[in-house]
């Protein structure tokens, strides 16, 4: 069961510093749909393109003040499965801006601790960014700081749909037998495999749906919806997220006062 639904533009979270945010009750991994880039672009009359680059300023703020708040992970659906069926313009844009933020920010990830890692069909990216994201990965892994997992070529259903035929084909070869598949070892088939599940997942744009983004990882993660554009969610805004987050109590099926007496 999903836990909560929010949308704040019904009841807007009070924003609190960070030094105003109890730092034992932080998420540990929070998963982010940035969504509304090209809206926030047409708004303005620039081309969608310009969205997804004005949205990388508040991929580089929200990972680094992650980073200062001790979060353990930050995943971020980049691109979808779905969006390879986009105008061929934009798909190539977004490449661009892929391919020219793997370069750039290699140097900053590696001074300030940055782990990257990747989830989604890689293979089905351009050759040059999957040599870029293995460079990345490769030289940020004995980083010890936020681990940035970037949601790449992404589909939830897909990734399912992959642990179950890697499962499958255990089972087949004899490795191990199908009662002996729990939910812990289906969970080492996915790509989020090592990481915890998401405390918090948050969706900007005005949208509240999963749109197919971490079906399985999200089962009891803290759902936040704003109708803020991507490109204008900020420091700010991920304090008032973060400070919502932290005013409601995760029960995980039992009752409050089961909650309350742990």
């Amino acid at each position: 069961m999903v836990s909560f639904f929010y949308l704040c533009d019904r009841n807007p979270p009070v924003t609190m510093p960070a030094t105003e945010l109890d730092h034992n009750k932080l998420p540990r991994h929070v998963a982010i749909i940035m969504d509304g880039n090209g809206r926030w672009a047409e708004q303005r009359g620039l081309p969608r393109a310009m969205g997804h680059k004005a949205g990388v300023e508040s991929v580089r703020e929200i990972v680094e003040t992650a980073g200062e708040l001790g979060i353990t992970a930050v995943t971020l659906y980049a691109f979808s499965t779905e969006n390879w069926h986009r105008p061929a313009m934009e798909v190539q844009a977004l490449m661009t801006l892929l391919r020219a933020y793997l370069e750039s920010q290699l140097a900053p990830m590696l001074e300030k601790g940055v782990r990257l890692r990747c989830s989604g069909e890689i293979e089905r990216l351009p050759k040059d960014i999957q040599t870029l994201l293995t460079k990345a990965i490769d030289k940020t892994a004995p980083n010890t700081g936020i681990i940035l997992n970037l949601a790449l070529s992404y589909g939830g259903r897909s990734e399912l749909v992959r642990a179950a035929q890697r499962l499958a084909q255990q089972c087949l070869d004899g490795t191990i037998r199908p009662e002996a598949i729990t939910e812990e070892r289906f969970g080492e088939q996915l790509y989020t495999a090592g990481l915890p599940d998401p405390d918090l997942l948050i969706r900007t744009g005005g949208e509240a749906r999963l749109s197919n983004f971490l079906l399985w990882q999200t089962s009891y993660s803290e759902l936040y919806f704003t109708p803020i554009f991507w490109p204008d969610f900020r420091k700010e805004q991920f304090l008032a997220a973060l400070a919502d987050y932290q005013g409601r109590q995760r029960r995980f099926g039992k009752t409050g006062a089961q909650v309350a007496g742990d």
